[in-house]
């Protein structure tokens, strides 16, 4: 009997190292990392592409020549290594290849600052050498800062900083080539500092791609928002932005989000209770002591920016709103549409049906191939006015 139980011992002690090797291989291949994990050491290798270093390549860093970066006048007195490329400028109805990395890996950071009108810049992500992009949003939008003007925003996934430096957190894996382009649909050059910093390794088979999807209605048709439709395949969604103008009196957000998911149809899986509370607040974002629209900004979700009329020029109430469903994202195996009611207040305690400014970006990860996204509004209709 005692060499039994010493046996049974020996097997569950074994069967933990086991777990324990398998949990640790997990981490080792440089994803996921936080503070929980950070000391591990990895074979992942760290690379990062920038207007100082196009390919990413190992000790190719700062080689610019004068001449031959937009710093070059600036460095003409000290020259080679001395921010002689620090940006890059992309013309009118240019579209300039930010990135092109022909291997497998995860994108883990973007850094950039922008010029110009931010709606008509346009950021394309796509993976594995696929022909329809998995991101084409404007790039302000894709940052949160969807009305053109700069405001501080800091969630996990997402940080602006002054004076205008856009961060993204997303995690994007790839298997054989991540290219990342932005196009300049303005009349006017740009001048773009940006870095993307990635790693090389191993991607879990499990892993899916990352996908973001704008769009707008001004105004909206039936008091109703389409977030997105036509999502299909197996994934999981894990955000939302909205900028969103309200075109009358009184409080604007009562209207519920809904989640239609793997054959719903008339009615969603989830249905939500009001626009503020799918944003993570409460009683029309009020600060009852001050008796006005309070902002706030956390990991998952916030109010980040509201715009208020000046008496002049700027007539109309903007806001700008996120929700990350980091530790709550919504798995669906076949498709998904997601809507949100564009619903306020008129008298006697009834619900008004607005005709609201709204465009949003979505954010989700799926196997691929995803579906086709729609056409992106044209210049005209995606200006803010």
């Amino acid at each position: 009997m005692k060499k039994r139980r010493g046996f049974v011992l020996i097997s569950l002690v074994a069967m933990f190292c086991f777990h324990l090797g398998s949990t640790y291989a997990q981490t080792t291949n440089g994803l996921g990392s936080n503070l929980g994990n950070i000391f591990t050491l990895s074979d992942a290798k760290t690379r990062s592409i920038s207007p100082e270093n196009f390919t990413g390549e190992k000790g190719k860093g700062g080689m610019a020549e004068l001449g031959n970066g937009t710093g070059s006048h600036a460095a003409r007195e000290l020259g080679q290594g001395w921010k002689v490329s620090p940006s890059v400028k992309i013309a009118p109805g240019e579209t300039f290849t930010l990135a092109d990395i022909d291997d497998e890996g995860a994108i883990q950071h973007i850094w950039m600052t922008p010029t110009g009108n931010w709606r008509f810049s346009i950021l394309r992500f796509y993976w594995d050498g696929e022909k329809e992009p998995s991101v084409e949003v404007p790039v302000g939008d894709f940052f949160g800062m969807g009305w053109g003007e700069y405001t501080p925003l800091n969630s996990l996934p997402i940080t602006v900083n002054p004076g205008s430096a856009f961060n993204s957190y997303w995690p994007m894996p790839f298997r054989k080539n991540c290219r990342i382009t932005m196009e300049n649909i303005g009349t006017e050059e740009m001048y773009l500092y940006y870095q993307i910093d990635y790693t090389l390794t191993d991607v879990p088979d499990d892993a899916a791609y990352f996908h973001a999807q704008f769009r707008r209605s001004n105004p909206t048709e039936g008091a109703l928002y389409t977030l997105v439709d036509g999502i299909k395949g197996k994934g999981h969604y894990v955000g939302t932005y909205m900028a969103w103008q309200v075109n009358n009196r009184g409080w604007w957000g009562e209207g519920e989000i809904k989640f239609f998911m793997d054959g719903d149809k008339k009615f969603p899986t989830i249905a939500g209770t009001g626009t503020e509370d799918y944003f993570l607040g409460s009683y029309n974002f009020e600060n009852k002591r001050k008796r006005e629209y309070e902002n706030y900004s956390t990991p998952y979700a916030g109010l980040h920016q509201i715009i208020r009329p000046d008496g002049l020029y700027d007539s109309q109430q903007r806001f700008g709103l996120y929700r990350w469903h980091i530790q709550d994202p919504i798995r669906f195996d076949k498709d998904l549409k997601v809507t949100i009611q564009d619903l306020g207040w008129r008298s006697d305690h009834r619900y008004l049906q607005q005709k609201s400014d709204i465009s949003s970006v979505v954010f989700w990860y799926q196997a691929e191939p995803h579906a086709k996204f729609p056409a992106l509004p044209a210049k005209n209709e995606l200006e803010v006015n």
